[in-house]
């Protein structure tokens, strides 16, 4: 088994009210940051995952982001494959 690493990330879908980026564009104003334009906020999670081999490491993670990490109906998600560690010599 090899360890395989990922991020995934979060995200309100589009058109989805995103109180937490709407205070954070607010804010941005009140420092002179008036430039900076639609702000979403979201979440990322980062994980490890033993498995024969990547394809199956990333179905797991798909699994887990689909049912677990996600609301389908109000976010979406991306996954990043980040390292590789522990991967036999």
């Amino acid at each position: 088994m090899t360890t395989y690493r990922f991020a995934v990330a979060v995200m309100p879908k589009e058109g989805i009210l995103d109180p937490q980026g709407r205070a954070v564009g607010g804010s941005l104003e009140h420092l002179g940051l008036g430039g900076v334009r639609d702000v979403r906020v979201g979440r990322r999670v980062e994980l490890s995952v033993e498995a024969v081999d990547g394809s199956e490491a990333r179905g797991v993670v798909a699994r887990l982001a689909d049912e677990l990490l996600a609301n389908p109906l109000i976010e979406s998600w991306s996954l990043e494959s980040l390292d590789e560690v522990g991967a036999p010599a």
